[in-house]
């Protein structure tokens, strides 16, 4: 499961609005929006990338405007997902790897029948 929190970088208050949650089973990143509006920021990159680095989550800033690492910011959201799958993954259960167990039906044919008028 993943997540990108977002900010506006020319609105203090929803910068404020990010709260603190448990994350634990997701992966989030933290992405100040607006980044072609500078001349009207009021959040710093830096106090983004401080947040960003106090949550433990990655910092990007994009403009969809502009469509500034809109792509970047998604595809690193899928990154993040598929490495923390990957851990997961335990590799010794073959009912998680597709590992055979055992006998499949595909294993073996089945003789054929002698007596089968079919």
């Amino acid at each position: 499961m993943g997540f990108i929190l977002m900010y506006d970088i020319t609105n203090e208050e929803s910068f404020n609005a990010i709260k603190t949650y448990s994350w634990d089973n997701a992966q989030v990143l933290l992405v100040g929006n607006k980044c072609d509006m500078e001349d009207e920021r009021v959040v710093s990159s830096d106090r983004g990338r401080q947040l960003a680095e106090h949550l433990g989550f990655e910092f990007f800033e994009a403009s969809a405007k502009d469509n500034i690492n809109v792509k970047q910011t998604f595809e690193r959201l899928v990154d993040i997902i598929c490495e923390k799958m990957s851990e997961s993954l335990d590799t010794s259960d073959p009912a998680v790897t597709g590992a055979k167990q055992g006998p499949q039906l595909a294993d073996q044919q089945a003789p054929p029948h002698q007596d089968c008028a079919c």
